[in-house]
């Protein structure tokens, strides 16, 4: 087994561990929020091993290929999601604590952080995102149900939940496992973490404010149907738009066109 293998089978185990000591107690009953938090960060332990896998087995000179991302190579995307992993950190820290931790602390470092991370030696960069990956788990581990509860602000600024931290990196685990352009697509993701990754992108959409009234409707793998109402700025001959969730999560992303679903899909604002 390689070094990078052996690492990612290392980090499986660890990332376990923290689930045994999350676990619910005999006779407690979690908060809604804590409940939220653990079950998101059980999510999260099954897309990072898949990162895990895709990361190690890239081969060094891949790194140095541009990914789907105007700009990026992979190294800029794998380095991004370290960086954003410990930003994590950072606001469940502060969720711990009380003491305000905002995720990172500008836009230009943040910016500076992943340029300076994408030009070192890929083994690095490889066993940076590892680290990163094991000080989230550690953290999310130290957060009782109370701490889950308190309100951070989201690296745009916006007040969010602790417990929705998890599945921010949910989020940027698929959607930068799509953009690395190695094999996995919106078709790969399981089905129990696209109903939560629908909930995220449709949420910011929604907050926008007002326009024309689509409604969106996306199939789930196991027959469900999840259905919201976005107010698109853009006007569009149609009223509604459906197909899978995979395709549907794809368009809301700004990651794929909407080719494959029904109805006329609207030009959407850039993802923040």
């Amino acid at each position: 087994m390689s070094d990078t293998s052996a690492h990612a089978s290392e980090s499986a185990s660890t990332t376990t561990g923290a689930a045994a000591s999350a676990a619910e107690l005999p006779g407690q009953r979690r908060s809604d929020s804590a409940s939220r938090a653990v079950a998101g960060h059980q999510a999260v332990r099954e897309a990072w091993t898949v990162l895990h896998r895709v990361v190690a087995e890239l081969p060094d000179p891949a790194y140095r290929a541009s990914s789907t991302l105007p700009g990026w190579t992979r190294a800029h995307v794998v380095s991004h999601l370290a960086r954003n992993a410990d930003a994590l950190v950072n606001l469940m820290t502060w969720a711990r604590t009380g003491v305000e931790h905002p995720a990172y602390a500008s836009r230009a470092d943040r910016n500076a952080d992943i340029a300076d991370g994408a030009g070192r030696l890929v083994q690095v960069i490889r066993e940076d995102l590892y680290a990163a990956c094991d000080r989230f788990h550690t953290a999310a581990a130290r957060l009782t149900d109370a701490d889950w509860g308190v309100t951070v602000l989201h690296p745009s600024g916006a007040p969010i939940s602790a417990a929705e931290v998890p599945e921010l990196a949910l989020s940027e685990a698929w959607n930068h496992l799509v953009d690395l352009d190695a094999g996995i697509t919106y078709a790969d993701i399981p089905a129990g973490h696209l109903d939560r990754l629908l909930d995220l992108a449709v949420r910011p959409r929604r907050a926008r404010g007002a326009g024309t009234p689509l409604r969106l409707v996306a199939d789930l793998p196991d027959g469900r149907q999840r259905t919201w109402e976005l107010p698109i700025a853009t006007p569009t001959s149609s009223r509604e738009l459906s197909g899978p969730a995979a395709a549907v999560l794809g368009w809301l992303m700004g990651r794929t066109p909407g080719d494959k679903l029904a109805g006329t899909p609207p030009e959407l604002d850039a993802w923040a």
